[in-house]
């Protein structure tokens, strides 16, 4: 039906296309030969002796009966004689006599040239007069001007009966003459556009036949239309006659039936097959229907026993929850180790240092080291608080802290653990300061780890060395590199619990609490292999404006 409907609805508006097109074509040759017919009068009356004559002499009483002699001959709209003011002297309508058309286009232009003139002209009541005019001359002077009013209007009521709707639009495409009152003087699209809104039940309707038919050319009195058009040869006018689909849905309609019809015997014949083939298979659905309850009761055996299996899952879920939680224990008491025995291993050296300090009366020295004892103490306190940070962010003590003296304080930490070894140790730093927002023993902290990890990567090596590089860009970055063999697995690096070390001298935690903590500052820290050998670690951290600077806590005296 789909087919069908396309192929005839494009053969038989092509069929009404050209019908409409020879229609135009008989149109057209009417308006010419009216126009050609109309032309010629005012030549013929502008060499009538009488009119000349009547316009010398000003005796106009036998003027207007010779000019609705000739309108009846020549079959025109209106003749009228105008004097040389623009003034009507005599015409056909008895009412225009008087009636001054000085500034009228017929007017004003027949009297400058000597030819016959054409023009169009809106009427004040509507409508449009198509006007022939020409200079009467007598004896080389101008004495008036014929004006012969084309009968055009006559078309637009014989086209009212046969098309939908035509119109004829002149060389600016202005509406000149149409069937449609409405859409004179306008332009074809400002008069396409000027129709009512449709109703609910007029765009339902609308949208059937825009499917049903080609897409429409324009909308007339809300129906669809296919528009054509043509071309009158004269001043560039051109004609468009609109045709409603009416009679192609008739026609393609008629076939359509006869579709519709036979669909409909399949149907049945369907139908009946269908029928017989239902009745088989009632009798095998009834066999199937035992075969059914039977797997209902088997499925109702395994629901019950995925109940059970769900209820043992959610007991080895809290199995797991609970190993979970002991997991984590286990991770946070290594990390306290960890923390805790670089502090414990300085206490020892500075505690047999004092003992030698006091057995040679060197009780002031030895003071000294009680003092870095006492810092040591306060130090892991303060580990033993800050070191869930790798459990969870925090971080609620930020100050701003200069990166040159924690590298100075890390190293002072540091001191027993490089005497007892020889590290050649290179420190490359700005003389200006290098400001953070950090937590200051946290930040020592890294820098510690990252040391004491550059120190065990050295100790096969003959001549370690250390360098330590402080620089500062858009961030603060410090770079730690040793002349170690390297890392091997860069992936796993800051993974907690993952280490090189043999079991018992490392936890893996230190480079995983250290990412941590710079997280936690707002950087990053990273690790490479360096091109001559060894491992390069570097932390990231965001530098402290001057403005935030002032404004945090403790600003000002770390700036001091």
């Amino acid at each position: 039906m789909w087919a069908t409907n396309f192929w005839l609805t494009d053969r038989f508006s092509e069929t009404t296309r050209v019908r409409t097109e020879l229609r135009l074509a008989l149109y057209t040759g009417n308006i010419m030969s009216e126009l050609q017919r109309t032309s010629v009068v005012p030549l013929l009356l502008a060499r009538d002796p009488a009119l000349a004559n009547a316009l010398e002499s000003g005796d106009y009483s036998k003027t207007s009966a010779t000019l609705i002699s000739a309108k009846q001959d020549v079959a025109a709209a209106s003749i009228r004689l105008l004097d040389a003011s623009g003034r009507t002297v005599a015409s056909t309508n008895r009412h225009l006599i008087g009636t001054s058309y000085s500034t009228a286009p017929f007017f004003v232009e027949g009297l400058r040239s000597r030819e016959t003139i054409f023009t169009a002209t809106t009427r004040e009541t509507g409508g449009t007069e198509f006007n022939y005019s020409r200079a009467l001359v007598a004896d080389g002077r101008v004495v008036g001007v014929i004006v012969v009013e084309a009968e055009l209007a006559k078309f637009e009521r014989a086209w009212a009966g046969i098309s939908d709707a035509v119109a004829v639009t002149d060389s600016e495409g202005r509406i000149i003459l149409t069937t449609e009152p409405k859409w004179r003087g306008l332009t074809m699209g400002e008069a396409l556009a000027r129709r009512d809104a449709p109703t609910a039940i007029q765009r339902a309707l609308q949208a059937t036949a825009d499917w049903a038919n080609d897409a429409p050319d324009a909308y007339l009195r809300g129906q669809a239309v296919m528009r054509t058009e043509t071309r009158i040869p004269f001043r560039g006018w051109r004609m468009t006659a609109f045709t409603s689909y009416e009679s192609v849905r008739e026609r393609v309609n008629a076939v359509l039936a006869l579709e519709i019809m036979g669909f409909a015997i399949l149907l049945a014949l369907a139908f009946y097959w269908l029928s017989r083939r239902a009745r088989v298979q009632s009798a095998r659905y009834r066999r199937e229907s035992a075969e059914l309850r039977a797997l209902n009761a088997r499925l109702s055996r395994e629901i019950a026993e995925r109940e059970r299996v769900q209820k043992d899952l959610a007991v080895a879920e809290q199995t797991l929850a609970q190993s979970s939680k002991l997991a984590a224990l286990g991770e946070m008491s290594a990390a306290v180790s960890h923390e805790l025995n670089q502090p414990l291993a300085a206490m020892k050296t500075y505690l047999a240092g004092a003992r030698l300090l006091l057995q040679r009366n060197r009780s002031e020295e030895a003071l000294s080291s009680f003092q870095r004892i006492d810092d040591l103490i306060e130090r892991m306190g303060a580990i033993t608080r800050q070191l869930k940070s790798y459990a969870r962010k925090g971080g609620e003590a930020f100050e701003p802290v200069d990166l040159r003296a924690a590298i100075s304080s890390a190293l002072a930490m540091m001191e027993p653990q490089l005497k007892a070894r020889t590290v050649r140790i290179t420190r490359t730093m700005t003389r200006e300061q290098v400001m953070v927002l950090a937590d200051r023993i946290r930040l020592e902290q890294v820098i510690i780890n990252l040391l004491r990890n550059a120190l065990d990567a050295t100790k096969a090596v003959a001549d370690p060395q250390i360098e330590l590089i402080l620089a500062a860009g858009e961030t603060a970055v410090l770079s730690v590199r040793d002349n170690g063999p390297g890392l091997s697995d860069l992936e796993k690096l800051f993974e907690p619990f993952w280490t090189t070390k043999k079991p018992g001298e490392g936890t893996g935690l230190g480079l995983a609490i250290s990412s941590s903590i710079v997280s936690d500052f707002g950087g990053r820290l990273t690790a490479h292999n360096a091109e001559g050998g060894g491992a390069v670690f570097e932390m990231q951290l965001p530098l402290l404006s001057e403005a935030k600077l002032k404004t945090a806590p403790g600003g000002a005296e770390a700036a001091e």
